[in-house]
């Protein structure tokens, strides 16, 4: 009887014991009836890791992280396991990411596709982080924000200007133009009301004076036809034969041809006509004087008086 509660209490401690390992090893995220391999992957930053965060390839989970501790140089030294029938290469990529909005966080083998050897347990992978979605915001708001800030800069130099620029005097020049203008569009408001009335007033005459700018249109139109349908051509013609024969004319007096051209050119033609036409003058003024002398009946005869030159 005493060995039988021997045997119970010896079953109950090694039952209680391996509750107690499989626990443990529940909360450090270690299946005890998986074989698995552990890696190494160092880090600047782990925020949002822990224990048992998930370790997954191309999003399937294959493992946790089992640890994390200070490393060298203030860095982190993240432990985690991996099912050994996953197999990739020493040269793969340990890579922490956002699973979600809430910020969950997750680590990825991201497998290298060479021809190195595959990775076997305690080998430290090369490790990143993935951009989550706030470093994205920030990334995108960053120029956006800059560039915003730019635009209010530039938005206040300009207002500034525009203080400037718009002073008291400015304003009230400004207020005074504006009330110029109203008056003027009021004047031609009035004006064109004018016009509208004298042209109602005056429509009859203005159709009138239309139809006799039509009629006139016409008969211009109508003269225009008789003068292409007249002789005008042969005239035309007839004009051009003349001015042809003049310029011949012309150029036989420049080139001393003809007696026209002689006369013009010759100075002794020209003083002899001279000396005659004086002579000529001479005895037409001696035959008004004395007309006796040349015109005279005589039944005796008389002598002839001599003759005196009459000079004014």
């Amino acid at each position: 009887m005493k060995n039988k509660n021997e045997i119970k209490t010896g079953l109950l401690v090694i039952a209680g014991i391996a509750l107690f390992i499989f626990g443990y090893s529940y909360l450090k995220s270690n299946d005890i009836f998986v074989s698995d391999r552990t890696f190494y992957a160092v880090y600047n930053d782990v925020e949002g890791v822990v224990n048992g965060t998930p370790v997954t390839v191309n999003g399937f989970p294959v493992g946790s992280i089992t640890d994390i501790s200070f490393h060298k140089q203030n860095k982190l030294l993240v432990k985690f396991r991996v099912e050994n029938e996953i197999q990739f290469s020493v040269n793969s990529l340990a890579q922490i990411y956002e699973t979600g909005l809430i910020g969950g966080k997750a680590l990825a083998i991201i497998p290298a596709m060479d021809n190195s050897r595959v990775a076997v347990s305690k080998d430290t992978l090369k490790s990143s982080v993935a951009p989550g979605l706030t470093d994205l915001v920030n990334e995108k708001l960053t120029p956006l924000q800059e560039n915003i800030e730019m635009m209010i800069v530039s938005a206040n130099n300009v207002l500034d200007k525009i203080n400037l620029v718009f002073d008291d005097p400015t304003r009230a020049n400004l207020r005074t133009s504006v009330s110029d203008f109203s008056e003027t569009i009021s004047d031609l408001k009035e004006t064109s009301k004018m016009v509208n009335s004298i042209v109602k007033s005056n429509k009859m005459s203005i159709n009138n004076t239309l139809d006799n700018v039509n009629s006139l249109s016409k008969d211009l139109s109508s003269i225009s036809n008789s003068i292409k349908s007249s002789d005008l051509e042969t005239t035309l013609q007839n004009l051009k034969e003349s001015s042809k024969n003049l310029s011949i004319l012309l150029d036989d007096i420049n080139n001393g041809n003809g007696s026209v051209s002689k006369l013009i050119s010759n100075d002794s033609l020209f003083n002899n006509l001279n000396d005659a036409s004086k002579s000529i003058d001479l005895l037409l003024e001696d035959i008004r004087l004395n007309p006796k002398r040349y015109i005279h009946f005589s039944i005796f005869g008389k002598k002839n008086q001599p003759y005196q030159n009459n000079k004014d």
